[in-house]
């Protein structure tokens, strides 16, 4: 298509500003319209219930945003954010043991959710190339199914409607969309849609963290040990700014989330396959209550489908592919999704081309999260990806525990694993002859009985050692 006139977005999240960005880079004019008032600063609000939950951004979405917006990074880790190098600086408990903790090859970036969409907002909007009608519901798509040319918009004060045009529309309203509604509007199908559900739910507090601990002490990732036909349980610490720890505890359907206070400390104790988070918590004083959230589910649309998709219109963000959060792929997708927008748009493509690269653009990381979701007990699969679906997704999580176990203790195996995981390689590179050579040759280190804590470690947070383990 040739250059927006006037572009808008919908839905003033990561995703909408990331695209926002990239459409004032090449159309005349941008209008964010969002639901909420914004705060003016790392605050929570109503549109994004998951901020409260534990979130992590990989380096190849760092890596994009600060191509997108430099600086991005540098900003993140001077307001108080934390740059976890994998596997060094985090303890991992897995399915299938613990992880030793070799020299960083890949980063992410820990920190809150609010302080992450303040530090994008405010660089995207500083500009001012972009204007947002905030406290603004969008209540359905102007055009008819060959074109859109607009959006019609409530004022949440005043109920008034109004009509916003543009040429280019992007839906980034999240897992929340209307964008079957607003398609049905215009006598349009919906695209097709796959849906891997495994039920998982989160439970969440801020902590203080002791002394020294944000800055010194690794993240922890401590899942519960495998017993086939159970629900799988989790708990991570992450150190976050204003030297804090943010500790998410999640499991998925058939497993009893913590509701109070009083049965955090105990599902962190019982539940896991370790007591470190349960320690690490016991004597830290709690901040905040417990923040719940069922909103876990892998879902993926493919308007690229769509033989009927109108002109004008495309889909980002959790709109599109919405993850399991516990895999931290949302926000580099998102990334992601803007990135491809940039290219297409610099080289006048259609809209389709433009939804095709943003297809392409997140289907790393939502076969990764999906399929892992696959093997859980009581797991809802409604899809058609031949990749999730049949006898050989069985021979598929065999072969992925194989690469787990092998990962633990193999230097080599666990970089090429951190590179898929983190998006700076894709899931292909697990199947091919180099790395299956790799897997066959490398002797792994001795298999490890505990946390891999270095004393120093220990004694910042007040522990003792749990067990003598040999360390990498």
């Amino acid at each position: 298509m040739s250059r927006p006139t006037h572009a808008v977005v919908m839905g003033g999240g990561l995703a909408g500003m990331l695209t926002a960005h990239v459409l004032a880079r090449h159309a005349g004019s941008v209008t964010v319209v969002e639901r909420d008032v914004l705060p003016d600063g790392p605050e929570h609000r109503r549109g994004v219930p998951q901020a409260h939950h534990a979130h992590l951004l990989w380096s190849n979405g760092a890596r994009v945003i600060d191509e997108l917006l430099p600086g991005t990074t540098g900003r993140l880790l001077g307001a108080g954010a934390r740059r976890i190098g994998f596997q060094g600086d985090q303890v991992t408990l897995t399915v299938r043991g613990w992880q030793h903790r070799f020299p960083p090859t890949q980063f992410a970036i820990l920190c809150t959710r609010p302080l992450l969409d303040w530090t994008i907002r405010d660089q995207v909007l500083s500009a001012g190339r972009i204007s947002v009608h905030q406290g603004a519901e969008v209540v359905d798509l102007c055009g008819d199914g060959g074109r859109v040319t607009g959006v019609r918009v409530r004022d949440a004060d005043s109920g008034e409607t109004t009509t916003v045009e543009a040429d280019l529309v992007a839906d980034a309203t999240g897992r929340a969309s209307g964008l079957r509604h607003w398609l049905s509007s215009l006598g349009v199908a919906p695209p097709e849609k796959d849906v891997v559900d495994a039920g998982i739910g989160y439970a969440t507090r801020l902590f203080a963290a002791p002394p020294g601990a944000t800055t010194a002490f690794p993240a922890v990732n401590v899942g519960a040990f495998h017993r086939e036909g159970e629900p799988g349980h989790f708990g991570v610490v992450y150190p976050v700014e204003g030297d804090r720890w943010l500790v998410t505890l999640s499991c998925t359907r058939g497993g009893t989330l913590p509701a109070h206070e009083d049965e955090f400390q105990a599902f962190a104790q019982t539940r896991l396959g370790h007591p470190l988070v349960a320690d690490l918590i016991g004597s830290a004083e709690p901040l905040t209550p417990v923040f719940r959230s069922h909103s876990g589910a892998n879902r993926r649309l493919y308007p690229e489908r769509h033989d009927g998709w109108p002109e004008g219109l495309i889909v980002v963000g959790d709109s599109l592919t919405a993850f399991n959060p516990v895999y931290g792929h949302g926000m580099s997708a998102a990334a992601r999704c803007a990135a491809a927008l940039d290219r297409e748009l610099a080289s006048g493509g259609t809209t389709r081309r433009m939804q095709e690269a943003i297809g392409a653009a997140v289907d790393d990381p939502w076969i990764l999260a999906a399929s892992k979701d696959v093997g859980y007990v009581n797991c809802r699969i409604d899809a058609t990806d031949p990749r999730l679906i049949g006898e050989h997704t069985v021979q598929q999580r065999r072969f992925a525990d194989s690469i787990i176990d092998k990962s633990l203790g193999s230097p080599g195996v666990c970089e090429v694993v951190t590179d898929v995981i983190s998006l700076s390689a894709g899931p292909a590179e697990l199947g091919s002859s180099n790395f299956l050579a790799l897997m066959a040759r490398e002797k792994p280190y001795p298999k490890l009985t505990g946390p891999p804590l270095r004393s120093d470690e220990l004694d910042i947070v007040r522990l003792r050692a749990y067990e003598s383990v040999p360390t990498a």
